[in-house]
C-alpha cells in the first residue's frame, strides 16, 4: 500500500531528522514514521471502500482505451470522426466486448476536463484544439 508523509507536521518531521543525524537518535523518527504508516493504512483503507474493486473490463482494455483516445484527443478529431474510430478499433476487441467497450471510450472521452487530461500524455494546445473540435459537432 502507499505511504504518504501528507499531513505529518513538518517540524516534528525535522526534528525526528535531525536527531537520527546530530544525535544518532532514531526514537522520534521511528515514532513519526511508524504514525504516518499507520495514518496511510488507514487512509488506503478508507479510498479503497470508496472506490470498491477495480473493474477487471477496463484494466484488461487500458492499453487500447489509452492509446485510442490519445490519438483522438492528439488529432483534435470531432465527434464524428472519433465516433468511426472508436468503432473501428471495437473490432480488434472479441465481438462479446464490441459494446461496452465503444461505451468505455466514449464516456471517457465525455468526462475529460482540464484537470484529468494530462493522463493521456497529450499537451494543453492538443487538448485546446481538440475540445473545439469536439464542440463544433
Amino acid at each position: 500500500m502507499p505511504i504518504s508523509f501528507i499531513g505529518v507536521p513538518d517540524d516534528i518531521y525535522i526534528q525526528g531528522l535531525l536527531g537520527v543525524y546530530e544525535l544518532n537518535k532514531i526514537e522520534l523518527l521511528k515514532d513519526v514514521f511508524l504514525w504516518a504508516c499507520a495514518r496511510s493504512a488507514d487512509r488506503y483503507a478508507q479510498v479503497r471502500q470508496t472506490l470498491g474493486e477495480p473493474d477487471p473490463f477496463r484494466v484488461k482494455y487500458r492499453p487500447v482505451l489509452q492509446s485510442l483516445i490519445t490519438e483522438i484527443l492528439s488529432q483534435g478529431m470531432s465527434p464524428g470522426e472519433a465516433s468511426f474510430v472508436i468503432k473501428a478499433r471495437a473490432l480488434h476487441v472479441p465481438q462479446q466486448d464490441h459494446g461496452r467497450f465503444i461505451e468505455m471510450v466514449e464516456t471517457e472521452l465525455m468526462s475529460l476536463h482540464e484537470g484529468n487530461f494530462a493522463r493521456y500524455r497529450i499537451s494543453p494546445s492538443e487538448f485546446k484544439k481538440w475540445q473545439e473540435a469536439w464542440s463544433k459537432k
